[in-house]
């Protein structure tokens, strides 16, 4: 089961939000971003912590435990409720938007009356912002993109909320007496990057008391469709999840063809038809005599098409079909190929926990090696420093001593600069293991800069693994434009592996982009991007973009063992 601390995280944040908009102290509202950041990242599940473990929660004081305190008792916050009856829903909903900050929604429905995305569209496509402070043309065509992102997402939610819901659900319902099997299926078993609504199939003695069973759970806010075999119900974040409870011979099929995708399962029926058989989710059958096949188990329903079992991921009808007659369907990476994270924060910048901390979670992972890059001085607000970076280097080759098993490499994430510069001098970056750079602002630049500023750090010597590349937030921030073909080039050129990040909201390189950079002959990187212990996790997520990038460990930097990879990070390159 789940923790709450996504929940409860959001709420603080909301809070910090509502604070804003009317206009509160600045130093508060920043008090209880730092509170969410530090619930959201927190190990144990805050739950199950009185007023005093919550207190023990980095940035989390007094008042904030207890307003923690009150919900998990309440299941409300008073203060909280009072805030959201002073401002609109519709208000609210407006600091969702990309680019559009508390402070300027607040103006927006004392001047101008805006009270809803809607009517922020209607009052810009009108002119009735024209002259207002600080939304000048350039503001305006920001917030219409932004409501474009918006809309683009949808009710959509990226991978990480969706697997957390889901591994709940099927947890619960797998616990149940009489369920026999249970697991999701839809996208999300796919690896998509954001999920519209979770699919769970289940098999069971009794299904319409498991039924029962899953429209009662705790999580449930409404029950849309109850059904004996089927049920769809909406969790208190919005989010829906359909239960289906299939015939104990049909689970192959029926996994097979609610995993998806549509197109995918076109072609497999396509298949069917010309072997003279009907697929569908109850089996294989013989159109001849209507027998059953087989349907029970997955990798016989597609063997019996002539195809061997393709992963989830891949069933995108982009090749897969073609690749698996031909007996060409690549060997994807699996989590358990991984041997080391090569890109982690601690708390000496903008992470949650400390050096110790994460050191002791990465080895616990059974990890052969693990990197901490925690940010470089030109991202100011983290305040990094020279003697900083020093003696966390001297912290890591004492705690070295404690985990024999384990090779620490001291690292650093560095920024790409306009100019394609990054931090420090060549010296001083030469005596880290490891140096990851990353574009973290100036995301407007034209394709031809962006290119140019890529491949610039790319020629660094320095410089390894190329983060987040394309910089895109999911659902608030566009990719950065560039040649990508180009920035392919240079990192084949010289050395330089490109990052798939992990984290849910970023899977940064895009799926797409990983195929297509594999024809270069990139190299690439996986890495968590963790700022906390539970951070560590998302490993997983990196793992499905690559799998749905139909790449093979071999061209992944962190499946190499140890030896293999210091050669690579020692090596210097083909560098201009």
């Amino acid at each position: 089961m789940g923790t709450r601390n996504d929940e409860i995280a959001g709420l603080l944040q909301e809070y910090a939000d509502l604070i804003a908009i009317t206009g509160g102290d600045a130093f508060k509202v920043r008090v209880y971003e730092k509170a969410a950041r530090s619930v959201g990242g927190y190990r144990q599940d805050v739950a199950c912590l009185d007023v005093g473990g919550l207190r023990r929660i980095p940035n989390v004081g007094g008042s904030i435990a207890g307003k923690i305190d009150e919900y998990l008792h309440t299941g409300a916050i008073h203060q909280l409720e009072e805030l959201r009856a002073r401002i609109p829903a519709g208000v609210r909903q407006l600091i969702t938007i990309p680019s559009l900050g508390p402070r300027k929604a607040m103006v927006l429905y004392q001047e101008c009356g805006v009270d809803s995305v809607e009517s922020l569209e209607e009052a810009i496509r009108t002119g009735r912002l024209c002259g207002l402070h600080g939304f000048g043309e350039k503001t305006e065509d920001n917030l219409l993109h932004g409501i474009e992102l918006m809309r683009k997402a949808g009710r959509r939610v990226n991978i990480g909320v969706a697997m957390a819901v889901a591994e709940e659900v099927v947890a619960a319902l797998s616990a149940m007496p009489g369920c026999l099997r249970c697991a999701y299926a839809g996208s999300l078993r796919r690896m998509k990057d954001t999920i519209g609504d979770v699919d769970v199939l289940a098999t069971a003695r009794d299904a319409p008391a498991l039924m029962a069973a899953f429209t009662t759970l705790p999580s449930v806010a409404e029950v849309i469709v109850h059904g004996e075999t089927k049920s769809s119900i909406r969790t208190a974040s919005g989010l829906q999840v359909d239960l289906r409870v299939v015939p104990r011979d049909s689970w192959g099929a029926a996994l097979q063809y609610f995993t998806g995708s549509k197109p995918h399962n076109i072609r497999t029926r396509e298949i069917a038809v010309h072997k003279k058989l009907k697929l569908s989710e109850y089996g294989v059958f013989d159109v001849a005599t209507g027998e059953k096949i087989v349907s029970a188990d997955e990798a016989e329903v597609y063997g019996m098409l002539g195809l061997p079992w393709i992963p989830p991921p891949l069933r995108e009808d982009s090749g897969e079909i073609e690749a698996a007659l031909r007996g060409e369907l690549p060997q994807v990476v699996a989590e358990e190929d991984i041997r080391g994270d090569l890109h982690t924060h601690t708390d000496l910048t903008d992470g949650l926990a400390s050096l110790e901390e994460m050191v002791a979670a990465a080895a616990a992972r059974g990890y052969a090696y693990y990197a901490v890059t925690d940010h470089a001085p030109n991202l100011y607000m983290q305040r990094m420093t020279d003697d900083k970076a020093l003696d966390q280097r001297e912290r890591m080759r004492q705690l070295g001593d404690a985990y024999p098993e384990m090779c620490l490499l001291h690292g650093t994430e560095l920024n790409i600069d306009p100019d394609g510069n990054v931090d420090w001098p060549p010296d001083f970056l030469a005596g880290f293991d490891l140096c990851v750079a990353s574009v973290h602002s100036h995301f407007t630049q034209s394709a031809a800069e962006m290119t140019r500023r890529f491949v610039r750090a790319c020629e660094n010597r320095n410089v390894k693994i190329i983060g987040h590349p394309t910089c895109r937030t999911i659902g608030k921030r566009e990719p950065v434009e560039a040649d990508w073909e180009e920035v392919f080039r240079a990192c084949a050129r010289t050395g330089t592996a490109l990052e798939i990040d992990a984290f849910p909201d970023r899977l940064d390189l895009p799926a797409e982009l990983v195929r297509r950079a594999q024809e270069y002959g990139v190299l690439f990187s996986i890495g968590s991007d963790a700022h906390a212990v539970p951070h560590l996790s998302m490993m997983r997520y990196g793992v499905g973009t690559a799998q749905r990038g139909w790449l093979a460990p071999d061209r992944i930097i962190n499946t190499w063992p140890v030896g293999r990879l210091q050669e690579f990070l020692a090596a210097p390159g083909a560098r201009s």
